[in-house]
């Protein structure tokens, strides 16, 4: 792709960039978000924050690491001098000794746990000697070594370091790593607590940086993305507040819209972009965007994910600035196999599945969003939700009668969430051939031939309920249709699923601009009735799904989306797991 002629050279996109200081001396294009070094400056000391992976929180760790780093004073000017906190420093900057550990490095698997962590740290315990041999007193490398461990390691690094009058500031990122990959295997739930419970090493390693919080340990700040470690450590280290909720702090990682519409317009006065600002925001904005971190900001700021923006804005121009023909980066999925280990619970349907089920056919759940909880307890209702918003799968869609509601945030975490439920039903023995559904797709896209589509769905549904006694519910029904709906490449579904009936339509959107010789879109009004209903039952279904689906594709939002393409007013009706109905409106009547 031709740059525009212009003098400066072109900043480099800073996609799956960690490094502050590789982003800001190798030209890389930097959000700002040095302005929260005053918020976290002006709060507690021992400072927790929670966000999903792939959110910025290791840069966001790795810029402040460098503003307070008593060796980069000399460099102060160039890495910050431009930004919000370089024309607003505050007097603590450059006055640290730093250590950083990074958790996600360490072995996690519990045989060798101890080990693995005594060395990871060792090996920074050492490197911080080197980096600061100037200041600290002699042979203090030789003597940390002679210590058993990471515990009696950092014990000396302290002690030596307040019994020279210098002050430490300890981050530590991905803290949960251990908690995150045991707790995918219930079965070893006992010796996760071992480690975090009593004398166990990680709860002494924490211990032991409480303590040093009375000595030269001035400042900590440690990041992860879920609060059960914390919350199982909490009396190991119950001097540390977790911020991970709090106003002030919803926009310190992630993009707001201002920053993505600010870094578009930067590209686009450097490349021939095909698109408008506004046109590419309207494409992002479903798939990446409305994140919410606190309560307080819903309704005034939503949060895009920074790696899936900077993920598709890096395709879009080495595409020649034609739109990426998959908006799920790759890296994303690797993220959700680790984490569908960890919330898949059980094979039977119970609390995470039925939570699911909902959450795709209802559109919400609601429940108490929960600060912390011990990992004993994660499969509780609201435990398991509030674990699903740290993961980012869900987020604060409001309230609802007291409860927070949780809503799917964007399409690119519905998909995990539909991929998730139809492996579990797939666990449960209920199998589709993916071969024969894209075929299916492919026809109801090109041809307008949605029946044989919705009827291989109901197909499924049918034998797999006929085996089962479990799973015949109204949630099973619409959880599957809607999860092999939503799979479907040509389209991406709009629903309007937490509306006063209930469960409701859906809107499959065609993806015209990327599939651009497509012909057919389609607006389905989804309706279940018992087992043992009537025909007239069913007669009034049919008549109250022509009118409702109608009324629906009668709108801005449907008319305005569907391109060249011709709309079909698709109805279908469950008489309990048997598909009774299923037509177009127009060619009904």
């Amino acid at each position: 792709m031709e740059e525009k002629n212009v003098k400066e050279e072109v900043k480099r996109i800073p996609y799956g960039m960690m490094n502050f200081v590789a982003v800001r001396e190798d030209n890389y294009y930097y959000v700002d978000k040095t302005r929260f070094i005053e918020k976290v400056e002006n709060s507690n000391r021992y400072f927790f924050f929670i966000r999903p992976r792939r959110f910025g929180k290791s840069l966001t760790m790795s810029m402040l690491r460098h503003y307070y780093d008593i060796n980069q004073s000399d460099k102060f000017q160039k890495l910050y001098g431009d930004l919000y906190i370089g024309k607003h420093p505050t007097p603590n900057h450059n006055k640290y000794l730093i250590i950083y550990l990074n958790f996600a490095v360490v072995n996690a698997d519990l045989g060798s746990y101890r080990n693995a962590l005594d060395a990871h740290c060792n090996t920074f315990f050492n490197s911080f000697c080197d980096t600061y041999s100037s200041l600290l007193p002699e042979n203090i490398k030789n003597e940390l070594n002679k210590k058993n461990g990471c515990v009696e390691q950092l014990n000396y690094i302290y002690s030596e370091c307040d019994r020279v009058g210098l002050k430490i500031y300890l981050f530590i990122d991905e803290y949960d790593h251990f908690t995150n990959h045991i707790l995918s295997d219930a079965a070893r739930l006992e010796e996760y607590q071992g480690e975090t419970h009593g004398t166990g090493y990680l709860r002494t390693f924490f211990d032991t940086i409480k303590a040093g919080t009375d000595s030269s340990i001035e400042r900590v700040f440690i990041t992860g993305v879920s609060p059960v470690t914390l919350d199982d450590l909490t009396s190991g280290f119950n001097i540390g507040t977790n911020y991970s909720l709090a106003y002030g702090f919803n926009e310190m990682v992630g993009f707001t819209e201002v920053e993505v519409r600010e870094m578009l317009t930067y590209y686009g006065q450097h490349y021939e972009f095909n698109h408008s600002i506004d046109e590419l925001i309207e494409i992002m904005k479903p798939y990446y965007d409305n994140y919410c971190f606190a309560l307080k900001a819903y309704g005034k700021t939503t949060m895009y994910n920074s790696n899936m923006v900077l993920s598709f804005i890096y395709k879009y121009i080495d595409e020649g600035c034609e739109l990426p023909p998959q908006m799920l980066e790759e890296n994303i999925r690797v993220d959700y196999e680790k984490l569908r280990m960890l919330i898949r619970k059980d094979k039977e349907f119970a609390h995470d599945a039925s939570i699911i089920q909902t959450l795709v056919s209802k559109g919400f759940f609601t429940g108490e969003l929960k600060e912390g909880f011990p990992a004993e307890d994660i499969a509780k209702s609201d435990n398991f939700l509030s674990l699903l918003y740290y993961f980012g799968m869900v987020t604060i869609g409001g309230m609802e009668m007291g409860d927070t509601k949780f809503v799917i945030p964007n399409e690119v975490v519905r998909e995990q969430i539909f991929s998730y439920l139809l492996d579990t039903y797939e666990e449960n023995d209920l199998t589709f051939d993916s071969s024969d559904i894209r075929t299916k797709e492919k026809y109801m896209a090109y041809r307008g031939e949605f029946k044989p589509f919705f009827q291989y769905i109901a197909d499924c549904i049918y034998t797999f309920s006929s085996q089962r006694d479990c799973q015949k519910g109204e949630a099973f029904v619409h959880g599957f249709t809607l999860a092999l709906t939503s799979q479907c490449r040509f389209y991406r579904p709009i629903s309007e699923l937490d509306n006063q009936n209930g469960y409701a339509d859906v809107f499959l959107r065609p993806r015209c601009e990327i599939f651009t010789d497509m012909e057919h879109s389609y607006i389905i009004e989804l309706k279940y009735l018992k087992s043992n209903a009537t025909e007239a039952e069913v007669k009034a279904a049919v008549k109250q799904a022509e009118a409702q689906v109608c009324r629906y594709a009668d709108t801005v939002n449907v008319n305005d989306n569907i391109g060249h393409t011709t709309l079909h007013k698709v109805y279908v009706v469950y008489k309990g797991v048997e598909m009774v109905a299923c037509d177009d409106v127009d060619e009904s009547l």
